[in-house]
């Protein structure tokens, strides 16, 4: 088989499919491609991965057509991912799933969309996206007739769940089955990482594009600083913007780079020798040296403080909160007005002819996670705006 011949070359603690805690419906395993190569196909064919086009990364679709969105982020996330992976024979493909699956249930607008649904939800349970990305792949596609869901494999399902970063920690009371008191694969570890490699170091690109980042302030940086000085030895006459790209380029190296011998070196400090001996590690074993950690948390503290707090980007983080909210707020009192789909949805829900609170904001918040950010204000428009069409 293919799968034996690839998973041969990896190294004894990598996720190799043998290991899989399988799927919760049964299906025959294909001769040619391995468990986490359907995963990943699966997550690229479904409906939110193909709505991540038109999601918030930083800015909202309509203010450019050069700026990441969550789609883009996402392959980004899974190529870095990739890449530390085949430097350490680990399991590339379910390193590709994890990443490409991260952000499926990520609302319109970002972080502020996500914060406005949490929000709306605090009376009803809560919004979180790495929960919503779960409840995607288990059960709200519809692409399937034996099952609910994308039917992934537990390692994948288990790298969205472990998910986390300073923007989402997942709330973990009803999450048992996926053993949380064991550590992810260092597939899943690695993209975890990998998502911080991408976002911090993309933003520096795109927050240049939008005139909001400058060299002469990044320069304060010591990651950004030591690359760019060697970016201009080497192309003195080059134009700004392309020494910018070198430098981010630059930085995106070194910080894989580190992130291969420092995750090498806390293997062999553990005595890691198993898949077994990664579940059982009393610490995440993927990560940065310490320099480099002290050199990236300077960039995320940077970044938060010049360019997701400056005006531009807040004054579009209140408009979509206000979306959010407002759309929230009327399809509770007014659940008549939902699309005829969630009002199936909600029959669905129903006990008897009664639908709980809880499960219409439930219906509710799955309908708005998985809009994108111009359908939310195409929605936004129909709902408020009296001489737009219902």
């Amino acid at each position: 088989m293919v799968e034996n011949a690839y998973e041969s070359t990896l190294m004894p603690y990598a996720c190799h499919s043998r290991h899989s805690r399988g799927r919760v419906f049964h299906e025959v395993e294909s001769p040619h491609r391995n468990p986490y190569q359907r995963d990943r196909d699966r997550i690229i064919h479904s409906t939110a991965f193909r709505r991540l086009e038109y999601k918030t990364q930083v800015f909202v679709n309509h203010e450019g057509d050069h700026y990441r969105t969550r789609l883009t982020h996402s392959i980004e996330v899974a190529q870095i991912a990739r890449s530390i992976c085949r430097a350490m024979r680990l399991q590339e493909d379910l390193a590709e799933a994890v990443s490409l699956a991260h952000d499926l249930g990520h609302t319109p607008f970002g972080h502020s969309g996500q914060d406005a649904l949490d929000a709306a939800m605090k009376p009803y349970g809560g919004f979180e996206h790495n929960r919503q990305s779960l409840r995607i792949v288990e059960s709200l596609e519809h692409k399937y007739a034996a099952f609910n869901g994308l039917n992934l494999s537990y390692e994948t399902r288990e790298g969205i769940v472990k998910h986390h970063s300073p923007f989402d920690m997942p709330k973990n009371s009803d999450l048992e089955g996926y053993h949380l008191h064991e550590q992810a694969s260092l597939e899943a570890q690695i993209g975890n990482l990998a998502d911080e490699i991408a976002y911090n170091n993309h933003d520096i690109d795109d927050g240049f594009r939008a005139g909001m980042l400058n060299v002469h302030d990044l320069m304060e940086l010591e990651l950004f600083h030591r690359h760019y000085v060697e970016v201009e030895r080497k192309f003195s006459d080059a134009p700004e913007r392309l020494k910018v790209n070198e430098t981010v380029r630059m930085m995106i190296n070194f910080l894989i780079v580190d992130v291969i011998a420092e995750t090498g070196s806390r293997i062999e400090e553990c005595g890691i020798e198993s898949f077994a001996g990664v579940r059982q590690a009393k610490h995440v074993l993927v990560g940065f040296s310490k320099p480099v950690r002290q050199m990236n948390a300077d960039l995320k503290r940077y970044l938060f403080k010049h360019m997701y707090k400056h005006y531009r980007v807040a004054r579009m983080a209140n408009k979509a909160e206000r979306v959010i909210r407002d759309i929230f707020q009327v399809y509770m009192e007014k659940p008549a007005m939902l699309p005829l789909t969630q009002q199936k949805e909600l029959v669905k829900a129903a006990t008897g002819t009664e639908v709980s609170p809880d499960k219409q904001a439930r219906v509710i918040a799955d309908y708005i996670a998985g809009m994108t950010d111009r359908y939310a204000l195409e929605e936004y428009e129909r709902l408020f705006n009296v001489s737009a069409r219902p």
